[in-house]
């Protein structure tokens, strides 16, 4: 039940009217009994005490650098990040041109401010308001889709600003402020909004970034997506503000929440903060983002994949090709290695280590170390700087008939469809039909894939692919390579039903 603050006030009143005249008849009546009161340990209350006062001391010490970003745009801003995940700009209704709102916080004295790409992606204007009132014209400094960072830079001095933390040091379950400007409906009745919770787990992988570029979008490719999540409040117009720890640092940039509403339900996720250091400092120093890269094409292990490579436990990356000049493969990395360690920290995901790696410079050297189907090998690899692509590509078309067996048919690989596709070779086996949700359509395979071999061995026509395919007992783990239109190459471990 709900009880309004007069409602309350009223209950309260007429409570102690009742004690009042309770005590009027025990005066009547004779000596009351005594009552023994419990009264709450001092030192079972201290320490919710000491947090209160830090959370106020926090909330006092950051929320001067959390500012209010308006973006202007000529037409409506572009929908993004569609159910169940959404992000929290805050959208004007009305005719062009539209204003979206978010959050920002200042990370110089002299002006420069952290943001989320989608709050001013494509503004023709850009309007900071300060915890003081004070509005800026801001314009953009940089901004980068991959990682969805953005800094904007307004022309002020002697700044208030916000202490960039290590996000590495962010542990799963430490107490965090989520700080921004909600301001529901543009008004200003929310404004600088402080709400408390916890970091709920972290490297969570959502696939919203390239979702938003354009799967077509090859830069798409470049999204880097481990974000820390957490149960703190994140409501529309937070995009941007600051996830702080009690030291008063902030470990995370608010970028989206998982709802079914466009409000919070719990769910709220944050750029980690060594990331958008990283990001931020190549945005000001040249006004794009350097990215380093391995030269490789991974993915997630799986239990499957663990068993095959025989790894230690179901953790790493698996390294399924190299882009042209790899400096991985000059290295001596090889296709099918396992990623598990660089510069001595343990690699799990492959969004953490897409993040390990991004905060390094293009031309810096990194260990790594990897698992060569139960081998332990140790290479140095000097990092290639990435030409981001911005073109786009054709999509393939899924099929949805479901074969039997692993969820896959085959058949020869003419030599058209090997120069339409740009293959490799001309001859040999091609996926030719598949089930999305069959066992080879869930390890990404895909009509039109090349088959290149098949437990290892080569492929050079469908019934050797089919054959082999058939041979494949219950139970057992088919490993297939294939090629992909431009000669990449995709690895999937499949387990026969």
């Amino acid at each position: 039940m709900r009880i309004n603050a007069r409602n309350a006030s009223i209950a309260a009143g007429a409570f102690a009217l009742g004690l009042g005249l309770a005590g009027a008849v025990a005066r009547e009546a004779g000596p009351a009994p005594t009552v023994a009161h419990a009264a709450i340990p001092h030192r079972q209350i201290k320490g919710v005490g000491e947090l209160s006062a830090a959370f106020v001391a926090i909330a006092d010490a950051v929320t001067p650098a959390v500012v209010r970003i308006q973006a202007e745009h000529t037409v409506a801003p572009t929908a993004r990040r569609q159910v169940p995940f959404h992000d929290f700009l805050d959208p004007q209704d009305g005719d062009a041109p539209q204003v979206a709102g978010g959050s920002g916080f200042i990370v110089s004295p002299d002006g420069y401010i952290l943001t989320n790409n989608h709050v001013v992606e494509d503004a023709d204007r850009i309007t900071v308001t300060l915890v003081d009132k004070r509005s800026f014209a801001a314009r953009v400094v940089g901004r980068d889709p991959t990682t969805d960072v953005a800094v904007v830079k307004i022309d002020a001095t002697k700044l208030p600003v916000a202490d960039l933390g290590d996000s590495d040091q962010a542990r799963v379950g430490e107490w965090v402020l989520a700080i921004g400007n909600p301001g529901f409906g543009g008004g200003s009745t929310l404004d600088f909004t402080v709400t408390e919770g916890i970091v709920s787990a972290k490297g969570r992988p959502l696939q919203i970034l390239a979702q938003e570029m354009g799967y077509r979008n090859p830069a798409s490719n470049y999204a880097i997506e481990d974000f820390i999540q957490t149960d703190a409040v994140i409501n529309p117009g937070n995009s941007g503000g600051p996830l702080v720890n009690l030291a008063g640092q902030v470990i995370g940039i608010n970028s989206a929440i998982a709802s079914s509403t466009g409000y919070s339900e719990g769910y709220g996720f944050a750029i980690p903060s060594n990331l958008a250091r990283r990001v931020m400092t190549d945005l000001i120093e040249g006004g794009r983002v350097r990215r380093p890269l391995l030269g490789v094409t991974i993915t997630d292990v799986s239990a499957e994949d663990a068993e095959v490579f025989r790894l230690p436990s179901i953790a790493g990356v698996l390294v399924e090709d190299f882009a042209e000049g790899s400096p991985a493969a000059r290295a001596g990395l090889q296709r099918g290695d396992v990623i598990v360690e660089v510069d001595r920290t343990p690699v799990e995901r492959l969004g953490q280590l897409q993040r390990m790696v991004a905060q390094h410079r293009p031309a810096e050297v990194v260990d790594v170390g990897v698992i060569r189907y139960g081998r332990r090998e140790d290479f140095q690899v000097r990092l290639m700087e990435a030409a981001i692509p911005v073109a786009q590509v054709a999509n393939r078309s899924r099929l949805v008939s479901a074969p039997e067996g692993l969820g896959l048919e085959v058949a020869e690989l003419t030599p058209d469809a090997a120069r339409r596709n740009g293959f490799t070779q001309s001859t040999g086996a091609v996926i030719s039909k598949i089930s999305p949700f069959g066992p080879a359509g869930r390890k990404q395979l895909d009509a039109g894939d090349h088959i290149l071999s098949i437990n290892r061995k080569t492929i050079t026509s469908a019934r050797q692919a089919q054959e082999l395919l058939r041979d494949a007992r219950s139970g057992d783990i088919v490993s297939i390579v294939v090629e992909r239109s431009g000669g990449r190459t995709h690895i999937a471990n499949v387990r026969a039903p």
